[in-house]
């Protein structure tokens, strides 16, 4: 459908960070670039709303989230609460399918580039898909469908976040800690796993909430 298509265009222009934090979101000027009605750019941009992609303003229309705002570090404290515990379930009930999968989607995470030239300064999008699916692998073993789905919306409202907090971090050695969170996984270690993903969730947030530490390793 088409509105399927402005939408899935918007919410992918958003998180390549064509429309950077703070930038308003025109319905006039987004329905001329894909020529389509306000009808169907309103209902795409309703969407990205709910996925926590963007804002709508009270008498000032729609606009990307800033990367300051309190709800990054809010989304943070969500996903530090949660994911340790579903992970620690995970170890616990994930079997030897489960096993090969989460080593399997960190094959392909480890073997995709993060940046291509091509792409631009950002993650690239065939990176971005293997960080989900890996860091829902992990998780998948817990069975518990309705903690999937808590991550699923957790996931999706930290991408933006996430991604601008990369740019910004240029020296984070996100390869080694996705190898330690596979090893102490595979290893049934569920005290250092979860230690190692709270670690590794918090340097998001770190970067976001204070920016000298842009350069730093």
């Amino acid at each position: 459908m088409l509105s399927e298509q402005v939408y899935a265009h918007l919410r992918d222009a958003i998180l390549r960070g064509d429309h950077a934090p703070g930038d308003p979101l025109k319905p006039q000027d987004l329905a001329k670039e894909q020529g389509v009605s306000l009808a169907v750019v309103r209902e795409a941009l309703v969407r990205v709303v709910g996925e926590g992609l963007a804002d709508r303003l009270p008498n000032r229309g729609f606009a990307v989230p800033a990367v300051t705002d309190r709800r990054w570090q809010e989304i943070a404290e969500a996903r530090r609460t949660v994911e340790p515990v579903v992970l620690r379930m995970s170890i616990e009930r994930g079997d030897v399918d489960w096993e090969a999968r989460v080593r399997a989607s960190h094959h392909r995470l480890a073997r995709t580039p993060a940046y291509l030239p091509e792409e631009g300064e950002y993650y690239t999008s065939a990176w971005s898909e293997a960080h989900r699916v890996f860091h829902r692998t992990l998780l998948e073993g817990c069975g518990n469908p309705v903690l999937l789905e808590t991550f699923d919306r957790m996931w999706t409202a930290s991408e933006l976040a996430r991604r601008w907090s990369a740019h910004r971090t240029p020296g984070r050695d996100g390869v080694l800690e996705h190898r330690r969170l596979e090893e102490a996984a595979l290893a049934r270690d569920a005290d250092t796993a979860a230690e190692v993903l709270i670690r590794h969730l918090t340097q998001t947030a770190d970067a976001l909430a204070d920016p000298t530490t842009a350069s730093s390793p």
